[in-house]
């Protein structure tokens, strides 16, 4: 069976999910690191690839940008598709001075001033957190790695940080003991959705922008730098 906006087959569908924002940036993971790939749906130009990562069965999925459109995608994921582990990768902007550029961050939980919760659930809820099993197999596999892996909270934005008008006034309403290290705009969907549905997902993250940074890299750099990242995500699973 197929769903509004994804035409796969069930059976084509892995059990565990890596799901980057970016279509092209899914594409080149499933041909750059899986075995035996095919596409298997392509609505509305999201690709999803499902091949093999050391002979274990992993989809590639891309979820667009937001919280609706990674809420649309890894619920019919969760719930059409019966998947049980989404790692959501992609890029983030530094909120604490200490963070360097391809830092690479995981999310414990996230915050959001977005009414996701309240819309999906009539619930007003605008903390979610990241599946402690999964953390787990994610920080494992770092360890075994020698990552240098950054746990902490994040925040789950509805603007992108470089266009907030007034970023001070938006800090401010932060929860005030929370310490987020990082802003990204998918993950507090994610983590809801996984929640209501008794699911697994966790967020991995990349430094790519910071305020308290004079430094600026180019979209190449920026691509070779998300590889660790992405390596992570596939050896986790």
């Amino acid at each position: 069976m197929g769903t509004p906006h994804n035409n796969a087959k069930t059976f084509e569908i892995a059990k565990n999910v890596i799901m980057p924002g970016d279509p092209n940036r899914a594409e080149l993971i499933a041909k750059t690191y899986l075995t035996d790939c095919k596409l298997v749906s392509n609505v509305r130009g999201i690709p999803v690839f499902t091949g093999k990562y050391n002979g274990k069965e992993v989809t590639v999925m891309a979820s667009g940008m937001g919280m609706p459109s990674m809420g649309i995608y890894s619920y019919e994921l969760f719930k059409f598709y019966d998947v049980d582990n989404i790692i959501r990768i992609g890029s983030c902007g530094a909120m604490v001075p200490n963070l360097n550029l391809f830092d690479i961050i995981l999310s414990k939980e996230t915050y959001t001033e977005g009414n996701y919760a309240l819309t999906f659930a009539n619930e007003d809820c605008h903390f979610a957190k990241s599946s402690e099993f999964l953390n787990n197999k994610i920080i494992e596999a770092a360890n075994s790695e020698n990552m240098n892996l950054i746990v902490g909270n994040t925040v789950c934005s509805e603007v992108f940080d470089e266009y907030i008008i007034d970023i001070n006034s938006y800090l401010n309403r932060l929860p005030k003991d929370f310490s987020p290290l990082a802003t990204e705009m998918e993950a507090f969907s994610l983590f809801y959705n996984a929640k209501k549905l008794n699911k697994n997902a966790s967020c991995l993250m990349t430094v790519v922008d910071s305020t308290f940074k004079n430094e600026h890299i180019s979209s190449e750099d920026r691509e070779v730098g998300l590889n660790k990242m992405i390596e992570l995500a596939l050896d986790s699973i």
